[in-house]
């Protein structure tokens, strides 16, 4: 497959509504909140995930999974890297930790955001947090890297 400009082709908020028709995201319920990039040229995303009750870990606490969480994450870290390079191509998650700090709180609609910091000829690198209504106040942090699979 060959890369191909975003400018031409990618639209996060489409690609978003075409990736959560079906698979983890559409299980999930996973949807579109935001993308942009930053004055260095660094992209970002954002996706929400409103809390559900067959989301939950735990029926006595109401605390969601953290497959749905980071389903999310990995997707707009993802996303995160097309908006950078300008370029989307087939790419594979190397690695993708995940720090959870605190559940998220019940009821509550979480948001993730991811951005790509750094880029070398065939690995991205990214970062990104997940909360519930206050960035200051992160549910997990992210970290990892992507491979890029086509030539």
């Amino acid at each position: 497959m060959t890369a191909t400009p975003i400018a031409d082709t990618f639209d996060p908020v489409a690609f978003i509504a075409m990736a959560t028709r079906s698979g983890h995201n559409r299980t999930i319920g996973s949807r579109y909140h935001a993308h942009g990039k930053y004055p260095d040229g660094k992209g970002w995303c954002e996706l929400a995930l409103d809390y559900r009750e067959d989301l939950v870990s735990d029926p006595e606490t109401g605390i969601l999974a953290s497959g749905p969480i980071l389903t999310v994450m990995d997707m707009v870290t993802s996303i995160s890297i097309w908006l950078t390079t300008g370029i989307f191509q087939p790419q594979a998650t190397l690695d993708l930790r995940i720090d959870y700090l605190r559940p998220a709180t019940p009821g509550q609609t979480v948001i993730g955001r991811g951005e790509c910091y750094h880029i070398t000829r065939s690995v991205a690198f990214v970062r990104g947090i997940a909360h519930d209504g206050d960035p200051a106040k992160p549910i997990a942090h992210v970290a990892g890297t992507y491979f890029f699979t086509a030539s």
